[in-house]
């Protein structure tokens, strides 16, 4: 044990915190990375088409991943330098097979490669549905469809895609987290706000039909404010999926993107568990509005953790990233994101909750904001470093020497 970790100890448990405790229960907090910062959100459906539905990756790095091999080889580097065991969350758009399959048509041996990889080198899978990026959603409608029929394809993708998070389930041993996004809406005013919503309702009404065990499968769906193309009118908002959620007892899904740029995700965890079973969490770092930067140690990242853990929501709050920088080099984006979240985790982690909450009740609020503001002086860094050496991976800023011999031997050669 490093003396700057001894020191550290001492003095958190001078306010009752036990920092070994604190690390125990990092450990067995997994983040699901998501595959498509890895390769700009291309996927392997279709290397040439081009994204579309409200999506625009930034930047031309190089060592962009080609294919699943290179993905996968990508994520083993990024794992190598997060403390933990983590997860993987997959789009439907990252399948292998010898030939292109119709969305509609995807199957779970379509994505035995990744459960074939994941078995060995993660704790579980997680998955989504793609309704962007393809022909039959370039009119900006998917589930609210005018046309029955393209309603119909969506529909048969989706349940697709469940019966493809139920076979990650069963065979990771682990529930995947199926979520699902629509790029839907108008560029400008709408006259009909409702007819589209109750088309998505009836839409995800079928697609829910049949009970999957929630042992292999969990359902979740993602609201949001606006998108590019859909700057006037979204229909999936948030009331709309907050409505669904509660009265269906689904996952929310609350990206800490899409909304407005003065609101926080922060405040809205404690809400929405009083009503949903659980929420599932796209952490991101929205620049004015949701411009999916690379996740650091913000305020508003350390007020999610600290929500989560002070109210002892970790077994019903699902943390996933939801970032795509094309701009730096794409493997550190994921390293250095994931270590962002897990940093403001173990923050809220050695937080002396009990003691805060006792003078919150007594309407000490003087104690307590003396004791907040004496918390950010305290010597974390030195747990982190604790945490990353115990958790065998690169201590402090070492984890770039390894990205950039990485860099080096690999990415450069693509």
């Amino acid at each position: 044990m490093s003396n700057s970790y001894r020191i550290a100890r001492e003095r958190y448990a001078e306010f009752g915190v036990d920092t070994d405790i604190a690390l125990q229960q990092l450990a067995g907090i997994a983040i699901s990375l998501h595959c498509w910062q890895g390769d700009d959100v291309g996927g392997f459906e279709n290397p040439d088409a081009g994204l579309s539905g409200g999506i625009a990756v930034t930047g031309n790095y190089p060592g962009k991943a080609h294919t699943p091999i290179d993905l996968r080889k990508d994520l083993e580097m990024a794992y190598s330098l997060i403390p933990g065991r983590h997860r993987l969350n997959l789009h439907a758009i990252y399948p292998e097979t010898d030939r292109q399959v119709a969305r509609n048509e995807i199957r779970p041996e379509h994505f035995a490669g990744w459960v074939e990889w994941a078995k060995g080198s993660i704790q579980g899978l997680d998955f989504n549905p793609t309704l962007f990026s393809h022909p039959l959603a370039e009119s900006g409608f998917t589930l609210s469809h005018q046309d029955a029929g393209i309603r119909d394809f969506w529909i048969e993708h989706c349940i697709a895609c469940r019966e493809i998070g139920a076979y990650f389930g069963r065979e990771m041993g682990t529930p995947a987290v199926t979520n699902i996004w629509i790029p839907d809406g108008y560029k400008d005013t709408p006259v009909d706000r409702a007819s589209p919503r109750l088309r998505l309702r009836e839409s995800l009404d079928r697609i829910f039909a049949e009970e999957i065990d929630p042992q292999h499968n969990l359902d979740a769906v993602e609201a949001k404010l606006f998108g590019i193309g859909s700057e006037s009118y979204v229909v999936g908002s948030h009331e709309f999926y907050l409505g669904y959620a509660v009265s269906c007892q689904k996952l929310l899904c609350l990206d800490a993107g899409h909304f407005h740029p003065t609101e926080v995700i922060s405040d809205k965890i404690s809400s929405a568990l009083i009503y949903v079973p659980e929420l599932l969490l796209h952490v991101s770092r929205g620049v004015r509005w949701d411009s999916d930067h690379v996740v650091t140690l913000t305020d508003e990242l350390q007020a999610i953790m600290q929500e989560i853990v002070r109210g002892g929501y970790q077994e019903r709050v699902h943390i996933g990233l939801d970032f795509f920088d094309a701009s730096i080099n794409r493997v550190a984006a994921w390293v250095i994101g994931t270590r962002s979240a897990l940093k403001a985790l173990l923050m809220a982690l050695l937080e002396p909750a009990a003691r805060l909450r006792q003078l919150e009740a007594e309407g000490d609020y003087t104690a307590r904001l003396a004791l907040l503001e004496e918390l950010k002086a305290m010597p974390f860094g030195a747990v982190w470093d604790h945490y990353c050496w115990q958790q065998d991976v690169a201590v402090g800023y070492a984890f770039m020497d390894q990205i950039k011999a990485y860099e080096k031997n690999v990415l450069s050669k693509r």
